[in-house]
């Protein structure tokens, strides 16, 4: 059974008909928010930035939200596939010690832990994230705005059912609860900002820790990120919220025409209260030049317990690390079948293999 398919905007499409895919004709790289399904991109991201990539020599801008800035600030330490195995081994081995007659961790437990792990995994290295000679990395986070500026018991879930709502009614009405911030190391972001409010700021070791915690604290579940150097003040929490599959309007420079996305299915939801609404859930020209890398339903079935890793895993395995553990674990094995399928189809590109997107 084949387990990866290729999805394409038509002027990606055309351009693979003409020149095939080269790794000089990427310019962007989106990550996705999405918690443990992003395990199943692993070996995906080995191949492409510990060999492919490394064949080419322009400036790549790498776009990431929640785990997905986590892989891609991990893209850019100097070996990157070792990297990237740490982060698996680390992410399935992660786990949350509870006192009795407590069901799950406070978020405040779990933001203290993932603080840590994050200085466990960066520290002294940041230096080689923020100064890396091709990669110019972004990190989503989301701001929240008047109700949402401060988090508080009341008023966090108050605001958020004020999100959802303004949201229901419009995307764009989202704004005025949560704002889209990039910290970036590059002075221009690599798509337009007419869609959504927009701040960027610049990635810096002051800030660095800070900004990639935001972009993964999901609400409930971590505490946001509040005083974030160099930043707008307020709560930051997960660049999902705003950007959940960072559906944007990208502009790659002309020389380096493709979106390469690895993703773990085919559509682009704009942000994750737009999970319920199916309709945003379509492509749109803003995704002309993207290819999108996505496991086949299909093949998902055959993964255990029939589907991707999942948030909810935590919960449903509860006290058994070690049956989580062997579940997510045989779920990014089986995966290395996507890294090896489009190793095979780089070698001779064949158009008649993409789907639309």
């Amino acid at each position: 059974m084949k387990a990866l398919r290729l999805y394409a905007g038509p002027r990606a499409r055309q351009h693979i008909a003409q020149h095939g895919l080269r790794p000089q004709d990427v310019g962007v790289i989106p990550a996705a928010a999405g918690g443990p399904k992003g395990l199943i991109l692993g070996p995906l991201d080995r191949f492409l930035f510990g060999q492919w990539l490394p064949q080419s020599a322009q400036p790549v801008h790498l776009v990431g939200a929640s785990i997905g800035a986590w892989r891609m600030a991990t893209a850019c330490l100097e070996t990157p596939a070792v990297a990237f195995e740490r982060l698996e081994r680390d992410y399935i081995a992660q786990h949350y010690a509870l006192p009795p007659g407590q069901k799950r961790p406070t978020p405040e437990q779990v933001s203290e832990q993932f603080a840590g792990n994050l200085q466990l995994f960066y520290g002294g290295r940041m230096a080689e994230v923020l100064r890396h000679p091709r990669y110019r990395l972004h990190i989503v986070t989301s701001r929240g705005r008047h109700l949402l500026g401060r988090d508080g018991r009341v008023r966090t879930p108050l605001g958020y059912l004020g999100a959802f709502a303004a949201n229901a009614l419009h995307r764009k009405a989202l704004g005025a609860w949560l704002e889209r911030v990039v910290f970036s190391t590059a002075p221009d972001l690599p798509f337009g900002t007419d869609d959504f409010r927009t701040r960027q700021v610049p990635l810096s070791e002051a800030n660095f820790m800070d900004a990639l915690q935001a972009s993964c604290s999901i609400p409930f579940v971590l505490r946001p990120v509040h005083g974030i150097a160099g930043a707008p003040p307020g709560a930051y929490w997960d660049g999902g919220i705003t950007d959940y599959h960072l559906h944007l309007r990208y502009q790659p420079p002309a020389t380096a025409p493709i979106v390469l996305y690895p993703h773990f299915q085919q559509a682009v939801v704009p942000g994750w209260l737009d999970k319920a609404w199916k309709g945003r859930h379509r492509s749109s020209a803003a995704l002309d030049n993207m290819l999108v890398l996505a496991p086949d339903p299909a093949w998902v079935k055959t993964l255990p317990n029939a589907r991707l890793p999942d948030r909810q895993d935590f919960t449903r395995y509860g006290p058994d690390l070690a049956g989580r553990m062997k579940a997510w674990n045989g779920a990014t094995a089986a995966s290395q079948q996507l890294s090896d399928e489009f190793a095979q189809w780089l070698r001779q590109p064949d158009p008649a293999r993409l789907q639309p997107l």
